[in-house]
């Protein structure tokens, strides 16, 4: 835990015991409240405009957006402050760097994916990368079938598989919320698949060892930042790029697979508006509102829908949220049972509903036959504690 030695000191102490006892982390929160408390406590100064001002033009190397975030973060804690304190020093939020535009989303194709794929079977093995081939296989694989952010990706372990559901579970993901994904079967055959071949080769294969195993430092896992640098060589390599002429973002995954769930229920003729809470519940959306998001990038490419069609009342779409949630006022919804195919297993084929899973990836995952495998029960794991 960082020590605070400023005049400010027990009041981030206690705002941050205030925040945790109510369930959140606060972990970037506690590193720049820690970076303003050693710049406070070099000078030994209080916090003032003056001295406000003067922290500011040290993150003038930052993008605005990024400034604006760590300013909020203090802004925040001084109007903790004032409730026991009413004459302390608040920053006014008008003076603020404005809101940087918020980057469009690059939405895969087919075609792309497919050239990722036949990327990540060109990689170089390394001793500290031995499964790379296989690891960005399946981390490609996983990302654009299911939308899972990075960090859910990079935090599962192998015990987190369930052969005979065939489900991930993700755990105290963003705010805290856990969920169960269904997969589809190429999914699940591609994880399979990846365990076998570390059994084969005699790697680790544990229920608690990481599902994207390598011996790189720290030996495990990999870390956002590392995974981050081999996607954006996977992107490289296939020669993918945005419309901006830059490569895409891990997170991109995510979008496009809320985009393509949309488009295939506009094209199903099902009412898309009321599809909204099962795909929020199968992203791990706290809310709807952050689901709506999408219907922008949707609304435009969708074909007009018949006359009497439950689709004409889904034609607007609330404005997106600058961020999925930021406000300290908003709280995280429970988790809830979804309907079959969101937190329960997908209805047997000819039920008359979609899943937002993507579509079988037989014609992406190569030959029928190369992704024949043993059994699901071969692959069995003990449930992760």
């Amino acid at each position: 835990m960082t020590t605070f030695n400023s005049g400010l000191s027990a009041s981030i102490r206690n705002y941050l015991t205030l925040k945790r006892a109510l369930g959140r982390q606060y972990a970037s929160e506690e590193w720049v409240m820690g970076r303003l408390d050693r710049f406070l406590a070099a000078r030994g100064v209080d916090l003032v405009a003056e001295t406000f001002a003067a922290w500011c033009l040290t993150l003038q190397h930052l993008a605005s957006g990024t400034r604006r975030a760590r300013m909020r973060i203090v802004r925040n804690l001084c109007l903790y402050r004032r409730r026991g304190e009413p004459g302390c020093f608040v920053p006014d939020e008008r003076l603020f760097p404005p809101v940087h535009q918020a980057i469009r989303p690059h939405i895969f194709t087919d075609g792309e994916i497919v050239r990722l794929l036949a990327a990540a079977r060109t990689l170089t093995r390394s001793p500290n990368s031995p499964l790379r081939p296989e690891n960005m296989r399946l981390a490609t694989v996983v990302l654009s079938t299911t939308g899972l952010r990075r960090g859910e990706l990079t935090r599962l372990a192998v015990g987190d598989y369930d052969p005979p559901q065939r489900t991930l579970a993700i755990r105290e993901s963003k705010f805290h919320k856990s969920r169960l994904v269904p997969l589809s079967a190429d999914t699940a055959r591609e994880i399979e698949r990846l365990i076998e071949t570390r059994g084969r080769r005699r790697l680790p294969a544990g229920a608690e060892t990481p599902l994207l195993w390598h011996r790189g430092r720290p030996p495990g896992g990999y870390s956002g930042g590392s995974f981050g640098q081999a996607m954006r060589a996977l992107f490289q390599r296939a020669g993918i790029r945005a419309e901006t002429g830059h490569l895409p973002r891990t997170h991109d995954f995510r979008h496009a697979f809320a985009v393509n769930a949309l488009l295939r229920w506009y094209r199903a003729g099902l009412d898309v508006q009321a599809k909204l809470p099962f795909l929020a519940a199968y992203m791990g959306h706290v809310s709807i509102v952050s689901t709506a998001y999408y219907l922008q990038f949707v609304e435009p490419s969708r074909p007009p829908p018949a006359r009497g069609s439950p689709t004409t009342a889904a034609t607007s779409s609330p404005d997106p949220p600058a961020r999925e949630v930021r406000d300290d006022r908003r709280r995280a919804e429970r988790p809830r049972a979804g309907p079959p195919g969101v937190l329960r297993r997908p209805p047997a084929p000819g039920a008359g509903d979609e899943s937002p899973h993507h579509p079988q990836l037989s014609g992406q995952l190569g030959a029928p036959a190369a992704l024949r495998r043993r059994p699901v029960a071969a692959v069995r794991h003990p449930a992760r504690p």
